[in-house]
C-alpha cells in the first residue's frame, strides 16, 4: 500500500457539522487507529466541508481534489474512514477510480474495486431510503396538522429532545462544572479523559460542551 505513504481525507457534509466538528473526531479517530497497526503517520490531512451532491461532485470538492493531487505527486495512497464519507454514488466512485490514485477505507480495508463498486451501490441505495423516509415522516406529520419549516423543524425538536435525553447521565455532572467556573475546553479535556462520550458518540470539544450546557440549563 504505497510503502506505508497515506494521505488521510475526511469530509462532513455540511457548514454547521464543520463547525462544530462533529463527525469529524471520530473520521480521524478511526483513520489514526488504522494507520498505528504499521507505524504510518499520514504524509498529510484534509478536511472537506460540501454537501457533495449532483454529478460533478468530484469538481466541488477542491480539499479532495487536493489530497488526490498530492498522492499522485507522493505515490501515497488515500485513507478515509467510511466509504460514503467519499459519496454514496456509483458514478462518483467510478470518477474518483479514473484518478489513478489508490484509495483504501478503514470500515473495509480488504475491499477490491468490484467490492467497492457494490458497496457504493448500496450506499447509494440507502441515501435514497432515507430521503423517502425523512420525506414520508414530515408529510405524516403534515397531515396530523403538525407545522414543519422549511428545514423541518419538526425533526430537529426531535433531534434535540434526543440530545436532552443522552445527556441526562451527566447532566448534574455539567451543571457542577459550569458553577465551579471551568472553562469549555477543561470541560471537554476532563470528560475525554474520563472516557465519556459526547451525545454523538464522538469526543468532546468547546463546541458540543457549550451546546451541552445549554441543553441542560435549559
Amino acid at each position: 500500500m504505497a510503502d506505508g505513504k497515506f494521505v488521510a481525507y475526511y469530509r462532513v457534509s455540511t457548514a454547521q457539522q464543520g463547525h462544530s466538528g462533529l463527525g469529524l473526531d471520530a473520521q480521524r479517530e478511526a483513520v489514526m487507529r488504522y494507520l498505528s497497526n504499521g507505524g504510518w503517520p499520514p504524509l498529510a490531512e484534509f478536511t472537506e466541508v460540501e454537501t457533495g451532491k449532483g454529478a460533478n461532485a468530484l469538481d466541488r470538492r477542491p480539499e479532495l481534489q487536493a489530497a488526490l493531487a498530492f498522492a499522485r505527486k507522493h505515490k501515497a495512497t488515500l485513507i478515509i474512514a467510511k466509504l460514503d464519507r467519499l459519496a454514496r454514488n456509483v458514478a462518483f466512485i467510478s470518477e474518483l477510480m479514473e484518478a489513478k490514485v489508490d484509495f483504501i477505507a478503514v470500515d473495509n480495508p480488504h475491499a477490491t474495486r468490484l467490492t467497492l463498486h457494490i458497496l457504493a451501490a448500496v450506499a447509494e441505495h440507502e441515501r435514497d431510503m432515507i430521503s423517502q423516509r425523512t420525506k414520508a415522516a414530515l408529510a405524516a406529520a403534515k397531515a396530523r396538522g403538525r407545522v414543519l419549516g422549511a428545514n423541518g423543524r419538526v425533526l430537529a425538536d426531535q433531534n434535540k429532545a434526543e440530545a436532552v435525553d443522552r445527556l441526562a447521565p451527566i447532566a448534574d455532572r455539567l451543571r457542577a462544572f459550569k458553577a465551579e467556573g471551568l472553562t469549555l475546553r477543561r470541560i471537554a479535556e476532563t470528560l475525554n479523559a474520563d472516557g465519556v462520550p459526547s451525545p454523538g458518540g464522538a469526543s468532546w470539544h468547546p463546541g458540543n460542551v457549550q451546546r451541552a450546557l445549554a441543553r441542560v440549563a435549559a
